[in-house]
């Protein structure tokens, strides 16, 4: 007879410990556990495709976030217009993402450059992708579009936005996803077979992905459509163009804040993954998910902090939008290594951040470069810290726990991993800014010698809500009063006697 050591769940087996005649009573209990185990797989797929439904809904909602920070950091007389520009981005976004986008970043297998499979999503659902996965990506696709508008608000053609939107999350920013985040990409981490300089990049939630792709993409067209007019004086001196309104961007800030924690520990797509066994049971994928919400959270409060002094000390004031900003540049820098780097390091990708945000903008005032909400400057300068920053500090317990499959890959130059994650990163920098200059550059400036891009001086002047859609965002008294005739009251008031009103 079999020891209980031996034993495996079959009938045969089973059947031995039941006694004679047992046999069809082993295949019962067999059978019973099967279905157990088939329906504790179906829950473990239930709770891995919530969890990644809601991080998607959490991204998305950071494009209220987006639209908020935006009009608050634009002059009134724009409000309108740069508010369409986020809804469209969106909208305009999700269309061809769906068509080319999701193919061109996750249709595996295919080569290290595009993917080539998924167009319109078909043959999805699959064994590697859900439509979650499709909405997941698709809202990181808007955010990269939402960070360029950004940096061309108050003098852009509306037909500008449309072109550069579709062009940005059907083709630019795909490829890019594909580089670095495909199990097929060149770069990519999860590509075990053939890892760029044995590390691959980590680049978890797109410090370079993301924000840098819009970041870069943003710089390229405020550079070919120039400063605001009135944004330098005659004399090359910087004049400030304050937004309308620091209550929505506090407002944008805090929701996007709650949005990035779907950004960062989204990222995982999965929560019901063990790491420890035994009495480490408690330990999983849960855990580095909670890890990772810290760590962005320790960057963002920090950066914020930093950014508060510095400005003090510099201008002399305690200035909220800069905080805000300050704050979004510890985010956008931690992105690309929270899963990956204890919480102390988070701290310290913070407060240089907050550091690189201060001198980006020092160095745009003096090259005469204006983005009205810094977004190449926090975007594309802090995202390309958050790179070199994980390259120096991701520590090799977490990288072999959040990338498995290929034991003893390089780690964090500071923490005893050498330098081969440091050179693969700082190539992903060289080949982010190589690639959305070669392709959205010449779109800038194509659309700008065919007077597609700017608009005129009339009406920027004037303002865009006013010239190109109808009307103020803000309406200061009702239409009806209007057609109302006006009555004045006035008092003639005589010395030592009652005054009297007169009607005119």
């Amino acid at each position: 007879m079999a020891t209980w050591a031996t034993l495996d769940c079959s009938s045969a087996q089973l059947a031995q410990l039941l006694g004679p005649n047992a046999t069809g009573a082993a295949d019962f209990i067999c059978s019973q556990f099967a279905v157990v185990s088939s329906k504790l797989s179906d829950t473990a797929y239930a709770v891995d495709t919530t969890y990644l439904l809601f991080s998607a809904y959490l991204v998305f909602s950071m494009q209220l976030g987006f639209a908020m920070l935006c009009a608050g950091s634009v002059r009134a007389k724009n409000t309108m217009n740069i508010m369409l520009t986020n809804v469209l981005d969106a909208a305009t976004g999700g269309l061809f993402y769906y068509l080319f986008g999701f193919a061109f970043a996750f249709g595996g297998p295919s080569n290290g450059f595009i993917g080539r499979h998924f167009f319109g999503l078909k043959e999805i659902p699959s064994d590697t992708f859900d439509y979650s996965h499709f909405l997941y990506q698709w809202a990181f696709a808007i955010a990269a579009a939402g960070i360029t508008s950004g940096s061309i608000a108050e003098r852009t053609q509306f037909v500008a936005y449309l072109i550069y939107s579709s062009f940005l999350t059907g083709f630019v920013y795909p490829v890019v996803s594909h580089w670095f985040w495909s199990t097929d990409g060149w770069a990519s981490a999860a590509n075990t077979q053939n890892l760029l300089f044995g590390s691959g990049v980590i680049d978890f939630a797109g410090s370079g992905v993301v924000h840098m792709v819009g970041g870069i993409a943003g710089l390229w067209g405020a550079f070919i459509e120039g400063p605001r007019i009135g944004r330098f004086d005659h004399s090359g001196r910087s004049v400030a163009l304050r937004g309308h309104s620091a209550t929505l961007v506090v407002l944008g800030t805090f929701l996007l804040w709650f949005g990035w924690y779907g950004f960062n520990p989204g990222s995982f797509t999965k929560i019901l993954s063990p790491y420890g066994t035994g009495s480490m049971s408690y330990y999983g994928q849960w855990s580095a998910v909670g890890r990772t919400a810290v760590t962005t959270t320790l960057a963002g409060c920090t950066a914020a902090l930093t950014t508060l002094f510095g400005k003090r000390i510099l201008s002399g004031h305690w200035n909220v939008t800069d905080v805000c900003n300050g704050l979004l540049g510890g985010f956008a820098a931690i992105t690309g290594g929270c899963s990956v780097v204890e919480p102390w390091a988070a701290i310290v990708c913070g407060f240089v951040a907050a550091i690189v945000l201060i001198s980006c903008n020092k160095l745009a005032e003096k090259v005469k470069y204006d983005d009205p909400l810094e977004a190449a400057q926090l975007h594309g300068g802090c995202g390309a810290w958050g790179i070199i920053f994980t390259a120096l500090f991701a520590t090799k317990k977490y990288v072999n726990e959040v990338y498995p499959g290929k034991p003893d890959r390089p780690y964090g130059l500071f923490m005893g991993g050498g330098g081969k994650m440091l050179g693969a990163h700082l190539l992903q920098i060289v080949v982010i800014i190589g690639w959305v200059s070669a392709t959205m550059g010449p779109l800038f400036f194509v659309l700008h010698k065919l007077k597609l891009l700017r608009i005129s001086a009339e009406d920027e002047m004037a303002g865009m809500d006013l010239t190109r859609h109808g009307g103020f965002a803000y309406a200061y008294h009702d239409d009806e009063d209007l057609q109302k005739p006006a009555t004045i009251q006035l008092r003639k008031v005589e010395p030592n006697s009652s005054s009297t009103p007169t009607s005119v």
